[in-house]
Formats: structure tokens, C-alpha cells, sequence
């Protein structure tokens, strides 16, 4: 609209009477059909048209929630004093370094005997060793020895000694027996006796008791069995 208005004055200006239209005046009105300030209220109320309706259909979208800020550490810093050791230890002594001292006496030579082994010379046999050691016992075998009539025999053999009956002394004697393939009792030891001669006649009834020989692979071996004796006052 202004570029009109300079072009139609900057024409009517350099107007010149030949071949030139007459200078006609345009109305501004009859060009846009309405005047400016219609146009500038139309266009503000249009605006505001737009912005309510983008508030309306485009809300304001909602914040997101807020993260919990980390919990802040604290790190303290503590000042350590320099400790001096004031009181130090002396230090050790140095060694005595030997010095040789004069002597008066002297040291006689002394004769070192030959090693050299003859064999030409007679060396005594080795002593003979026991039959004890000779005997191996097994301590658990497939079949353990069992006595003839089982303990009830042994304990009816087993006479109680006077003074542990006049004492009063009761308990257990448990007696070690050494039993042959032939199921006889070879020795017999008190692994824990009450005393009162009861360790005595436990051992004497159970070397008397006469057992079913304990066998390994069927064969009969020598066992070591442990027999329990009770001695208890009616």
C-alpha cells in the first residue's frame, strides 16, 4: 500500500503533457475494500483466535517429576600428629671380638680309632626275638571271637574278692584278651580296672573262658577282644 502511494506521486511528479494519462487519484479504500485500521483489528483478533486455540488443544504438558537429589558425602579429614619417639632404645652392644689367651696347659693327643670294617672278623648273632613279637593280633576281622555261652559264662566263673564285697566296691573291669586261632586265651591285660582285686579275678575268669576263634576269609586268626566284667553287689 505505501509503494503505491510513492508510485503514483513519483509518476504524477514526472508527468509530461505529451503521451501521458491524465493524473488520477486512487482511493486506498476502493483498492483493499476496507480501511487499515479494520485490517489491523481483524488480524489481532485472528492472532488471538490462534493462541487460544493452541492453549486448548496443545496444553502445557506437565513436568516431569523431579529426581531426588544423591545424598551428599561428607568426608572428614582428620589431622594425625607426628609422633617422636623420645625415649629410644640404647642400642645393643657389639660383640666381643675373641682374643687367644695363653695356656699352660697342654692338650694331650688323642687316638682315633680305625673305621674300617673287617670282614674276616666274628660278629655276635642278634638276639633272639620273643615270640610275643612274633605274634600279630588283629584288632577287627570279619568274624570277631565269641565266647562258649556268650558273657554270661565268663561272668559266672568270675569270683568277687572279699574285700571289695566288704568294701562295697562296684563297677566295670574291661580285660583285654588275646585270643589264639584255637580260641584259646593266650594273655589277658586290665585296660581299665575299679581295683579291690577285681582287676585280678576278672583276667584269671577270662583266661579260664574259652571262645569261637575269630576268622578272616574263614581262616581262623589270632583277635584281640575286649570283655567287660561287672561286678555288682545283690
Amino acid at each position: 500500500m505505501i509503494l503505491e502511494k510513492f508510485r503514483y506521486g513519483f509518476l504524477g511528479r514526472m508527468r509530461r503533457s505529451e503521451g501521458l494519462a491524465p493524473l488520477i487519484e486512487r482511493d486506498l479504500m476502493v483498492d483493499l475494500g476496507a480501511s487499515p485500521s479494520t485490517i489491523f483489528e481483524a488480524s489481532l483478533a485472528a492472532s488471538l483466535l490462534f493462541a487460544i486455540l493452541v492453549f486448548i488443544f496443545f496444553p502445557t504438558p506437565h513436568a516431569s517429576a523431579s529426581l531426588a537429589p544423591p545424598p551428599q558425602e561428607f568426608v572428614t579429614f582428620e589431622e594425625i600428629e607426628n609422633t617422636r619417639q623420645l625415649n629410644r632404645p640404647p642400642p645393643p652392644p657389639r660383640p666381643a671380638i675373641p682374643i687367644e689367651a695363653p695356656s699352660d696347659q697342654v692338650l694331650e693327643d688323642v687316638d682315633i680309632a680305625s673305621t674300617e670294617l673287617n670282614v674276616a672278623e666274628d660278629t655276635a648273632p642278634p638276639p633272639p626275638q620273643s615270640e610275643e613279637a612274633e605274634e600279630e593280633y588283629f584288632v577287627a576281622v570279619e568274624d570277631m571271637p565269641e565266647p562258649l555261652g556268650g558273657l554270661t559264662a565268663i561272668q559266672k566263673a568270675v569270683v568277687y574278692p572279699e574285700i571289695a564285697r566288704r568294701a562295697g566296691l562296684q563297677g566295670r573291669v574291661y580285660i583285654l584278651a588275646y585270643v589264639n586261632e584255637k580260641g584259646e586265651v593266650t594273655k589277658a591285660e586290665v585296660q581299665r580296672g575299679i581295683g579291690g582285686g577285681c582287676d585280678e579275678a576278672a583276667a584269671a575268669a577270662v583266661l579260664k573262658a574259652k571262645f569261637i576263634p575269630g576268622k578272616q576269609r574263614g581262616k581262623p586268626v589270632k583277635v584281640r577282644v575286649s570283655i567287660p566284667i561287672r561286678f555288682q553287689l545283690n
